[in-house]
């Protein structure tokens, strides 16, 4: 009989409150990794983006920070982030308040020039996270 290990245990994580109806989890953990879903920065209250783009970057980084909480981990924890945006320009506001929400090391990313978001977004973030030992 095959005894289960920290490297093959899923666990799949969701804020409290998350709609039941969306066809994913928040995350995924598996051993000491978890794979962080697309997030965007959306109004709890309207469900969708607010029109200042730096309200949306902190409720973008926000519910990023909350969901790898509910995994046990923080943004320090990030070693892979793609963030998705259909304007380029916005690089440098995002990149302004991201740093912010680091130490010294930064993970690997990449800023993605992408089609329209859903939610009238103008991010959206996707990573991976790697508990520090």
């Amino acid at each position: 009989m095959a005894h289960a290990t920290t490297s093959d245990t899923r666990r799949y994580v969701n804020l409290p409150g998350r709609s039941s109806t969306l066809p994913f989890s928040d995350g995924v953990l598996v051993g000491d990794t978890f794979y962080l879903s697309g997030r965007i920065g959306s109004d709890p209250v309207t469900g969708r983006a607010p029109s200042d783009v730096d309200a949306e970057i902190t409720l973008l980084l926000d519910g990023v920070q909350a969901v790898l909480a509910e995994a046990g981990m923080n943004m320090d924890d990030l070693v892979s982030v793609q963030i998705f945006s259909p304007d380029l320009s916005l690089w440098e506001p995002f990149n302004a308040a991201y740093a912010k929400r680091f130490g010294r090391d930064l993970p690997a990313r990449a800023f993605i020039g992408s089609g329209p978001l859903l939610l009238g977004g103008r991010f959206e973030l996707m990573g991976i996270a790697v508990r520090r030992s």
